[in-house]
């Protein structure tokens, strides 16, 4: 979105986690997420240019190629 409004090609998206950890009892659960192989990456479609950053609507936006694996279920860490 940003890339489109200020004309730009669109590059890489670089994200830092913060505060990012693991409960105990969350460690069969990350252990199955290791042991998945990864998927092939979808891609997000905008399918319009609106005059501003703020005027995006959720039908601007499609995603293709979305295939995930099933989610894990996890017990809330208390």
């Amino acid at each position: 979105m940003m890339a489109q409004q200020c004309d730009l090609e669109v590059g890489d998206f670089v994200w830092t986690g913060g505060d990012t950890h693991l409960y105990s009892n969350h460690m069969e659960q990350t252990h199955l997420q290791l042991t998945r192989e990864p998927r092939a990456l979808p891609k997000l479609v905008i399918k319009r240019k609106p005059d501003s950053l703020f005027d995006y609507r959720f039908e601007d936006f499609e995603i293709e190629g979305y295939d995930p694996h099933p989610g894990i279920k996890a017990p809330v860490a208390i």
